[in-house]
């Protein structure tokens, strides 16, 4: 017998379409004050420190922390109006991302007491960013064929390992590594943990990656025999699977997993409505109804987070079709615009320059979309 994956619709209220219109009006005073042009996967590439902490005076990030913690006791339905509407808008707001994403969650309800009160109110601020260790070389998206090592030392522990395309570790207030600290690689699963390390730190050198824009998202990031403290371990020795696997279910569900081509899309929908181009006409009516029906299954996957269900094997089956979704718009784009992708041109020919350089990755970030359906098949029980 085969499960079924239940996404049930979900209404938004009537505040949140408040909250809506307030972030709107702060990105069109924001884009009339020429603090920053849309652009296509700003929410990876397009870092600006200052919008990130104007987005936390007004209690932007750091959602859905307690106000305890510095965040605003929100709820993760909120955060997706937040979220949706920056991305919309094509906001520079890669320098938080990964903090206020997944990190912010992870550290929430793995951390130690002091580990909240360090990271937690920074975040919130939008002042402290992350980075992810997860991917090593050689491994592809097999994440558990971890061999980066972490053992025990006086006072702490010794990382030894290098990390591959960690976003933003060169802007990274600190990095989430997960390594081994008992058994062999082929305990797989067994024997991982997760360690909180500050950067820049003695015995971590970052290494720039260049992409194919010419760009400087990734990095390459080596631990040599790094000596961390002690209480830089996050959650339980042994656990770190288990909890990369829950920060995963924030890294992969969210709007941006669909969402990175949207600023291309609106800008083609005026050429369009300009031109009058039936076929165009037809075509845009066909992704706009792909987005909203995988807008309402990202917000299913958020119902689920806010009333603490466990949505791993639905986020997978998002992040599969939205990172699909968003080639298609790029192509879709490209052959019927009739216009020449031009880097940093203006309006659509510069935004198509951008999707286009950036969308071979676009089914590979967060887990490959093989990597993912083997997760739902595997959640339906027909592997």
């Amino acid at each position: 017998m085969t499960a079924t994956i239940h996404l049930p619709p979900h209404r938004l209220s009537a505040a949140s379409q408040r909250l809506r219109d307030e972030v709107r009006g702060f990105l069109d005073d924001e884009l009339r004050a020429g603090a920053f042009v849309p652009r296509c996967d700003a929410w990876m590439s397009v870092a600006d420190p200052a919008f990130s902490r104007r987005l936390g005076a007004r209690g932007w990030i750091g959602m859905t922390l307690p106000s305890a913690y510095g965040g605003h006791d929100r709820s993760p339905l909120e955060r997706f109006v937040v979220t949706e509407e920056l991305l919309a808008a094509g906001a520079p707001v890669a320098a938080h991302w990964i903090a206020d994403r997944q990190m912010a969650p992870s550290i929430l309800r793995h951390g130690s007491k002091a580990q909240r009160q360090r990271y937690l109110p920074a975040i919130a601020r939008g002042e402290c960013y992350f980075a992810i260790g997860m991917s090593e070389p050689d491994a592809g998206s097999d994440l558990a064929s971890v061999r980066t090592r972490a053992r025990r030392v006086d006072g702490g522990w010794e990382i030894t390992g290098t990390k591959m395309w960690t976003t933003g570790a060169h802007f990274a207030h600190a990095i989430v590594v997960l390594a081994r600290t008992d058994g062999s690689p082929a305990d797989r699963h067994a024997g991982l943990s997760q360690f909180v390390v500050d950067l820049p730190a003695p015995g971590v050198e970052i290494r720039p990656i260049g992409t194919i824009d010419g760009e400087h998202h990734f990095n390459e990031v080596v631990f040599d025999a790094a000596v961390v403290g002690q209480d830089s371990l996050l959650g339980e020795r042994g656990a770190g699977w288990r909890q990369v696997t829950a920060e995963l279910a924030h890294e992969r569900s969210g709007p941006e997993r669909y969402m990175s081509t949207v600023p291309l899309l609106r800008a083609w929908a005026e050429q369009v409505r300009q031109r009058g181009d039936a076929v165009a006409e037809r075509e845009l009516g066909r992704l706009t109804a792909r987005a909203w029906t995988l807008r309402q299954m990202s917000l299913s996957v958020a119902a689920a987070l806010a009333e603490g269900r466990p949505p791993e094997i639905a986020a997978a089956l998002v992040k599969d079709l939205g990172s699909r979704f968003e080639g298609d718009v790029v192509e879709t784009v490209r052959r019927l615009a009739g216009i020449e992708p031009r880097r940093n041109g203006p309006g659509l020919e510069g935004l198509l320059a951008e999707a286009v350089l950036h969308s071979p990755v676009f089914t590979l970030r967060g887990g490959s979309n093989e990597i993912l359906r083997s997760v739902v098949a595997r959640g339906l029980g027909v592997r």
